[in-house]
C-alpha cells in the first residue's frame, strides 16, 4: 500500500519540528503513515530507540503526556507476568505516533495563529526539536539503576555466601 506524498510545506514543518537534518526524512516516511488523507490512523512503526529509551524517548522529543502514560503503564504492567516486556515492545511500535500527535497538535496551534508559511516554520523550529537534557537524566537514572542490581546481587551472594548453602 501506498503512503500519500507530502507537499513541501509540511516536508518543511516537519524537518523543523524534528530539527535533526540527518532524521528528517525517516520521521516524514513515517508521519505519512498516520495521515490518510486528512484523517489521523495509528499504526505501527519500529523505532529501536522508542524500544531501547521508552519514556526516556517520548521525553527527549517533547512527548511529555504520553511519557507520563507510559511511566505509569509501566509501573502498573510490571505487576504481571511479562508485562513490562509487553509494553516495551509496544513502546517500540507505538511512540512514534504519539510524537506525530504533539507534531499535529503544535503544527494547529501556530497555524492557527499565523498565516505567513516562513513565519510557522521559524516558530516550529524553536517549539519543537528535542531535549538534550533528557540524554544525561537517562544515562544518570541507568547508572543508579545498575549501581542498584549490583548491589542488591552482591548482598545476596555475600548473604549466601556467609550461610555455607
Amino acid at each position: 500500500m501506498g503512503y500519500p506524498e507530502l507537499d513541501d510545506y509540511d516536508k518543511q514543518m516537519i524537518e523543523a519540528f524534528v530539527n535533526k537534518p540527518e532524521k528528517t526524512l525517516w520521521y516524514q516516511n513515517v508521519f505519512s503513515r498516520y495521515n490518510i488523507n486528512g484523517i489521523d490512523k495509528i499504526s505501527w512503526n519500529w523505532s529501536w530507540w522508542a524500544f531501547f529509551g521508552g519514556m526516556f524517548f517520548l521525553l527527549y522529543r517533547k512527548a511529555y503526556m504520553a511519557a507520563m502514560m507510559l511511566f505509569a503503564l509501566s509501573i502498573l504492567s510490571s505487576m504481571i507476568p511479562f508485562g513490562g516486556f509487553i509494553v516495551w515492545i509496544l513502546s517500540g511500535g507505538y511512540s512514534t505516533y504519539f510524537i506525530y500527535k504533539v507534531y499535529q497538535s503544535k503544527k494547529r496551534e501556530i497555524e492557527m495563529q499565523m498565516e505567513d508559511e516562513s513565519r510557522r516554520i521559524e516558530t516550529m523550529q524553536m517549539i519543537g526539536g528535542y531535549n538534550t537534557w533528557v540524554i544525561w537524566v537517562g544515562v544518570l537514572f541507568s547508572v543508579i539503576w545498575m549501581g542498584t542490581i549490583i548491589m542488591v546481587a552482591t548482598s545476596m551472594f555475600m548473604a549466601d555466601a556467609g550461610t555455607g548453602y
